[in-house]
């Protein structure tokens, strides 16, 4: 595919969005655009706004940067209540700044939801129940996450299939919602009118063969643990119930840490789970049927 302006910029403003699961390579193709466009890049990646997650959350190095400036890279802490409807906010305040000397910007991420809250707007949802909410932290605090994640499965299949089933705040704010109004939390997720915005979106998804992704997964997972995962993972323990944390990544080595099984058990974990996080970000893209599909090497410029 070679982009509807090539060799030249766009004649209106345009946010190019570049998504895919983990490990496909938006990073380094995010980057070879940006230089080539002479443009930067706003990162839609949930993890990545925090400052004291790094490895486990693949952040892109200074050296990986190349000198492109990215927004939205450490730019929050994991204390903070940051969520797509701020990041909404936020992301298109930089982008009317962004376009006041650019003509192209890039936005690239594997989270669906901030993707399309810059694209397209959120979903209303109802109001939060509190004493349902109560309910429900009290029967995580006591239980744990895996009877809810059942009670969600039985009540709400749709929305079971695409969240992280291991983020406690999603799977608890789902259940808080179907408990309240007595309908599914993917009901409220209906057909609507995207928000006008004051620039054209492309959107391009990235993917690979399913074992090619898989190897590349299982890569940078070793590579992570080569960087220090468990030494970062440990320094983050008093911060465990912060819903950043509350992912992939993090949480196969808190249970390591509290001794539910040994290291290689660990890791194992932590490759399925990262592979499963992937298919659930395929889902989520392909509900949208605006995204173009390519290899990385398929994109050209």
């Amino acid at each position: 595919m070679t982009f509807p302006f090539p060799g030249a910029l766009p004649d209106q403003p345009t946010l190019l969005v570049i998504s895919g699961p983990t490990a496909v390579g938006k990073t380094a193709l995010c980057v070879q655009l940006a230089q080539h466009y002479q443009t930067d890049i706003i990162s839609a990646d949930s993890r990545q706004f925090f400052r004291e997650l790094s490895i486990g959350t693949a952040k892109p190095t200074p050296a990986e940067m190349q000198g492109v400036r990215h927004h939205f890279i450490d730019s929050h802490s994991i204390t903070e209540d940051y969520n797509a409807g701020r990041f909404e906010v936020d992301c298109l305040q930089l982008l009317s700044e962004l376009f006041r000397k650019k003509k192209l910007v890039i936005l690239t991420g594997g989270s669906g939801l901030y993707l399309q809250a810059v694209t397209e707007g959120l979903d209303e949802m109802p109001l939060a129940d509190l004493a349902v909410r109560a309910q429900l932290q009290q029967e995580l605090a006591e239980h744990g996450l895996e009877p809810l994640v059942a009670e969600l499965a039985r009540l709400d299949p749709v929305t079971h299939a695409r969240i992280d089933r291991q983020n406690h705040q999603r799977v608890v704010r789902a259940l808080e919602v179907t408990r309240s109004t007595g309908q599914p939390f993917s009901s409220f997720h209906t057909p609507k009118i995207a928000k006008e915005r004051p620039f054209q979106t492309i959107k391009v998804a990235l993917s690979r063969e399913r074992e090619e992704l898989y190897q590349r997964i299982d890569w940078r997972v070793d590579q992570m643990l080569e960087q220090g995962l468990l030494v970062e993972a440990t320094a983050l323990l008093p911060f465990r119930r912060h819903n950043a944390l509350q992912t992939v990544g993090y949480q196969e080595i808190f249970g390591y840490l509290d001794g539910l099984y040994d290291w290689p058990e660990a890791v194992r974990l932590l490759k399925r789970n990262t592979r499963h996080y992937a298919k659930r970000q395929l889902t989520w893209l392909r509900r949208d049927p605006q995204y173009q599909w390519l290899h990385p090497q398929e994109v050209k410029w």
